[in-house]
């Protein structure tokens, strides 16, 4: 964390500081953390992030990290022009970066929801693509291939959505409404799970055996 001036006293504790003795770790709000705003819930805070990217970076040098974002580029346009006839992508004149967006324009008078149509992809193997996201895009959904995807990947996502989409189109409610069908958890109330998150796991009671 890099922090001006201005805005060092007011940094979160713990914090490590380097001195004549050698270092020391400043925990507790009193001192020259009196003025800090709080104390971070966990200390190394965001550190694992931080080496899991600079190692990727490392590994890959400078050539190879620009491989990479063609290659996640590629990867978005290639769906986003395979998708764009059965889809309809958010922003269709050009190119897109590494996200293919689409809105949900194209399930109108379907009676299915951008949430419906990701909940079906789980039943088609795949993990739901972010949904309802720029807000500034009506039943957002933004795919992201990322560049370790192989061709043969990306054509059985594809598929997979081209077939739900002509589902979707031919009036196939109820695999939508009901989805997933075939995952340990059907579908959830999502909208309580984060009001009330159950954070704490706790073994259910086993009823002791009947008597012989």
């Amino acid at each position: 964390m890099v922090l001006s001036a201005a805005l060092a006293p007011f940094a979160p504790a713990p914090w490590v500081v380097s001195g004549a003795g050698g270092f020391a770790l400043v925990e507790n709000q009193t001192g020259e953390a009196a003025a800090a705003f709080g104390r971070m819930s966990a200390f190394h805070g965001q550190m694992g992030m931080f080496v899991r990217a600079y190692a990727y970076m490392r590994s890959h040098g400078a050539d190879g990290l620009r491989q990479v974002a063609e290659d996640a580029v590629l990867n978005a346009n290639y769906i986003k022009a395979r998708l764009g006839d059965v889809m309809s992508p958010a922003f269709p004149d050009g190119p897109c970066m590494h996200e293919a967006l689409f809105n949900d324009h194209w399930l109108e008078g379907t009676g299915i929801t951008t949430l419906d149509f990701a909940k079906a992809m789980i039943d088609e193997g795949f993990h739901p693509m972010t949904m309802y996201f720029p807000l500034v895009v009506h039943g957002a959904m933004l795919i992201e291939p990322t560049e370790t995807e192989s061709k043969q990947e990306l054509d059985r996502f594809i598929g997979a959505l081209r077939a739900l989409a002509a589902a979707a189109k031919a009036g196939e409610v109820d695999r939508f409404k009901g989805a997933p069908f075939h995952a340990p958890l059907r579908r959830l109330d999502e909208t309580l799970a984060a009001r009330k998150p159950k954070l704490r796991w706790r073994p259910e009671a086993i009823p002791p055996l009947a008597a012989q």
